[in-house]
C-alpha cells in the first residue's frame, strides 16, 4: 500500500477532505440545477424529496462503513471523515424534511401532525431524524469532552436504530417495489453483523483472559467495538 494512503500528512488529509466536501455537495447541487432548468420531471418535488430521503440514507450507511473500512485496511486516518459524513447524512435528512413541510405541506402544521400520527412511513421518517439531531448536536470534540468519551459513544450507537428506521422509512413508502431498500437493508445487515460478531469476539477474548490478582486495585475496563 503507498504510504501516501497508510499514513497521509496533515495536509493531504485535508486535500482529502475538501474533495469528500465537494463530492457529498453534488447530489444536492445536481438538484438546485436540475430544480433550475426545470429538469426533475413531471413531479420535481416527489423527485427532490425521494433523492433527499435516499441520500440521507446512503450518508448514514456510508458513515457506519468507516469503521469496517479503517478496522480491515489498518487506514485509521478514515475515522477522521466520519464525522462529516454524519453531518452530511443530517444536512440531507434536514433537506428531505424540510422539502415535505415546505413544498408539500405549505406549512400546514395541523396536516403534517396528522401525517406523521396517521401514516406509519412518515412516524418512522420523523422519529429517526428526531434522534438525529443529538447526534447532528455533539458531533464536536466540546461535546466530547463534556460527556466524556464513554457516553458520547453510547449516544451516537444510535445511528445503528436511526440507520434501521430510515431503512424501514423508505420501504413501507415504496410498498411494492422494494428492490431498493432490500439492497440497502442488505448492506445494513452486513454492517450491523460485522459489529455484532466483533462484540462476540470481544466477550470471548475477555471470558479467555484470567481474572486479575486480588492485590490489583485497578478495575479491567471492558471494551466495546464501535
Amino acid at each position: 500500500m503507498p504510504n501516501f494512503l497508510r499514513a497521509p500528512t496533515g495536509a493531504q488529509i485535508t486535500l482529502v477532505k475538501i474533495i469528500v466536501f465537494a463530492l457529498c455537495l453534488l447530489p444536492a447541487a445536481n438538484l438546485a440545477l436540475g430544480w433550475q432548468h426545470d429538469a426533475l420531471g413531471a413531479n420535481p418535488i416527489e423527485t427532490i424529496t425521494r433523492a433527499s430521503g435516499e441520500w440521507t440514507l446512503r450518508f448514514l450507511l456510508i458513515t457506519l462503513t468507516v469503521t469496517p473500512l479503517r478496522r480491515y485496511t489498518g487506514l485509521h486516518w478514515l475515522l477522521r471523515l466520519r464525522r462529516m459524513l454524519g453531518l452530511f447524512a443530517f444536512a440531507y435528512a434536514f433537506g428531505h424534511l424540510l422539502t415535505y413541510i415546505w413544498l408539500d405541506q405549505f406549512f400546514d402544521w395541523m396536516a403534517i401532525a396528522l401525517d406523521i400520527l396517521d401514516r406509519p412511513f412518515i412516524t418512522v421518517g420523523f422519529s429517526a431524524f428526531v434522534l438525529l439531531i443529538p447526534l447532528a448536536a455533539t458531533s464536536n470534540s466540546f461535546a466530547i469532552r463534556r460527556l466524556g468519551g464513554r457516553r458520547w459513544q453510547a449516544l451516537h450507537r444510535s445511528s445503528y436504530a436511526i440507520a434501521v428506521l430510515g431503512v424501514v422509512h423508505f420501504w413501507w413508502l415504496v410498498k411494492a417495489d422494494v428492490f431498493d431498500p432490500f439492497i440497502y437493508a442488505l448492506i445494513l445487515a452486513v454492517l450491523l453483523g460485522l459489529r455484532a460478531w466483533w462484540r462476540e469476539l470481544e466477550r470471548r477474548r475477555q471470558l479467555s483472559t484470567p481474572p486479575p490478582a486480588k492485590h490489583l486495585k485497578q478495575p479491567v475496563i471492558r471494551i466495546v467495538p464501535k
